[in-house]
């Protein structure tokens, strides 16, 4: 049974036998980051610094995550953004890892890790979605 989201993307979970093809044609980084809850380096990232118009998308899945227009400068090495292209494809955990408490973004269709939220980010909502790059494909638009 599918389901979609407000802005008219399927959100059903992928089949496993699908999240494996698309594993597949990831890079050694992207399955550290996204199927193994990794961290790229900061500063490194390919999309730091991608500033054209268009959406950053789920590198496993293809969902849009985040539009161009939330993203900011956070100065803290990794893209951040605002606010979520839509609330629905994004899923929050709770991640106790490391010795701190904070919230875990990852991918509501295919389950990948992609970052975390904190609540130290611009006004008006105050939240900084801070990415991989790995975990991230851009397409302009």
């Amino acid at each position: 049974m599918s389901r979609y989201s407000a802005s008219g993307h399927d959100l059903t979970p992928l089949a496993p036998v699908e999240r494996e093809r698309l594993a597949a044609r990831l890079t050694p980084e992207q399955r550290h980051v996204l199927l193994a809850r990794g961290t790229e380096r900061p500063f490194c990232g390919g999309l730091l610094h991608e500033h054209g118009a268009g959406v950053f998308a789920c590198a496993l899945c293809g969902l849009p995550l985040f539009a161009a227009t939330a993203k900011f400068e956070s100065g803290t090495g990794w893209p951040s953004f605002s606010a979520p292209f839509d609330p629905a494809h994004l899923r929050e955990l709770r991640d106790t890892s490391h010795g701190m408490i904070r919230t875990e973004i990852r991918c509501a269709r295919c389950d990948s890790h992609i970052g975390h939220v904190f609540d130290d980010g611009p006004p008006p909502g105050g939240l900084r979605y801070c990415m991989n790059s790995a975990a991230l494909e851009f397409r302009p638009g």
